[in-house]
């Protein structure tokens, strides 16, 4: 399906997504429990989760014995995870910021996730925020992000902002901004990390539908 161009477009926020039961999702993502064993493994216990919403990871993590942090734009969101974390007893660093600029000091978490969330915004954006994540982690620290694959089915639909940057016309985050990723520009985005894994998640929907997102698994290098 042909992109229009974009106009003047009115977006929902994600105060207003989150208001919504579909969004605050409740299991966490299956690589974010085989990233937990890891850092586990390393012995590292500080980890960030990018882009939080209302609390998944920051519960799961924090029920593994981490030390969790979470940022996120969204005051709706930190509400809902700040009465998750008290309802569960747990504890977690919770701050309202923009993922491209990470209110915390240079190298100071051993371990970061951005899950579904990196890709809402436009290139030049992914790659401010994808600078913050390697500030921020510690030397061998580790990174797990997810990107859309241009291979998904909304690639190319509803509006395009810039190329390969889109407003879907259909998804329950329709008229929230995609930016859809090749191998070759991850690998471009991601040049000052040692990438250890990249992989393409795919499924098909009962209408046949093809959702496809990059995993990829980094280190921030030791010099």
């Amino acid at each position: 399906m042909q992109a229009s161009r974009a106009r003047n477009i009115s977006m929902p926020t994600w105060d207003e997504l989150f208001q919504q039961e579909e969004f605050r999702w409740q299991e966490p993502y299956p690589r974010v429990v085989d990233f937990a064993r890891l850092l586990k493994a390393r012995s590292s216990r500080r980890v960030l989760d990018l882009g939080c919403g209302t609390g998944r990871h920051l519960i799961y993590l924090a029920q593994e014995g981490c030390e969790a942090f979470g940022i996120d734009i969204s005051p709706t969101g930190l509400e809902h995870a700040r009465r998750w974390l008290q309802e569960e007893k747990l504890s977690a660093g919770l701050v309202q910021a923009d993922m491209a600029a990470i209110p915390y000091a240079d190298g100071f978490f051993d371990g970061a996730i951005s899950i579904h969330v990196i890709y809402h915004g436009t290139l030049q954006h992914m790659r401010a925020a994808i600078c913050e994540i390697l500030r921020v982690l510690k030397p061998s620290g580790l990174a797990l992000l997810t990107f859309q694959s241009r291979r998904g089915y909304r690639y190319g639909r509803g509006t395009e902002l810039e190329p390969h940057t889109f407003i879907p016309d259909t998804g329950i985050d329709a008229s929230v901004p995609h930016h859809f990723s090749d191998r070759e520009e991850l690998e471009d985005l991601l040049q000052s990390f040692a990438i250890l894994n990249i992989r393409l998640a795919e499924e098909v929907s009962p209408r046949g539908h093809l959702s496809s997102h990059w995993e990829v698994l980094a280190a921030k290098p030791m010099s």
